[in-house]
């Protein structure tokens, strides 16, 4: 039985060795068939370094160099990828997650589970915003979305082969693996946790990246931002039908026809207004089917350590 730990990293060189250590003891001490598959996403600190000090000292860690800073998700996209575990565990480099979690969800493996999902019930050191529109994220997710995203979940799970083999069908280029692993079903369970504050460094997930992320989620799993174009559309011809009786009732029975420019110009804007808008929700949607029809590689690996030649 082998277990593959995936764990993205960008810009970690404060905190990478102390992670390999708590990753390297937890699992020693209940498995020793594991394998430890770093992903260094186009990192500009010591973070490269590092890795090759710590895979030339142990023969269980892989190190995966992209050519550029591609992301979290195609990070962990190149790690489940290059992974040969019965099961694969995806856990960033920060420490937020508890690695000795890991223990707990392998015993729901055992049971027959294929994914054991984290979920936060405590989230340490993290502002108040982020917490709320966190759960509005969730909450917005799952009523627009036909795939039911666990709330307050993020990309720490253990997942079984099969899955992983099926994640690896799945080649769009927008990615959220946590709606993903969703959408694949399978036995799933959750396991709950308190996430502790980062060990060392800063967050690599600012606002813009945070709300780009929300957009795919949303737009990767859900038509509802097109149909709202639809219902908006409907919305405003109701509007212009009422304003057209309006008008006619002003000119036919009243004396005060003549002014009239202040509902034109309201109504003027209002329609000018929701039409942009709605253009630049079907612009996302066209953006991404033309990102997908190019079919380029998700990433490109500029160098791979500890892997057998073949």
């Amino acid at each position: 039985m082998l277990i593959s730990i995936v764990i993205p990293c960008y810009n970690e060189q404060e905190v990478i060795q102390e992670a390999h250590n708590q990753l390297v003891t937890v699992l020693s001490n209940f498995n020793p068939e594991f394998e430890l598959v770093y992903v260094d996403d186009g990192s500009q600190d010591k973070t490269a370094e590092i890795l090759r000090e710590l895979q030339y000292d142990n023969e269980q860690v892989k190190v995966i160099f992209l050519s550029r800073n591609f992301g979290h998700q195609m990070a962990v996209t190149a790690g489940l990828d290059h992974t040969s575990g019965d099961a694969v565990v995806l856990i960033d480099a920060d420490l937020q997650d508890p690695p000795e979690i890991i223990k707990d969800m392998l015993s729901y493996w055992f049971q027959g589970y294929d994914v054991v999902y984290g979920v936060r019930t405590d989230r340490q050191g993290e502002t108040a915003f982020k917490l709320w529109s966190a759960k509005v994220f969730y909450r917005v997710m799952n009523r627009m979305s036909d795939v039911t995203i666990p709330i307050d979940t993020g990309d720490f799970r253990l997942i079984d082969r099969r899955v992983v083999e099926v994640l690896k069908m799945m080649p769009e280029r927008d990615r959220f693996l946590r709606g993903m692993v969703s959408w694949v079903g399978f036995r799933q369970i959750a396991i709950p946790y308190q996430r502790s504050p980062r060990l060392a460094g800063v967050s690599k997930y600012p606002l813009f990246k945070m709300i780009r992320f929300a957009a795919d989620g949303i737009l990767s799993f859900s038509l509802v931002p097109l149909r709202l174009a639809t219902w908006a559309g409907l919305f405003t011809v109701t509007l212009s039908v009422i304003g057209i009786f309006y008008a006619l009732f002003v000119r036919l029975f009243t004396l005060s026809w003549v002014p009239g420019w202040t509902l034109s110009f309201i109504a003027i804007l209002f329609v000018g207004g929701t039409q942009l808008v709605f253009l630049g929700v079907i612009g996302e949607y066209i953006g991404r089917i033309y990102r997908e029809d190019k079919h380029r590689p998700l990433y490109l690996v500029r160098e791979k350590l500890g892997f057998l030649r073949r």
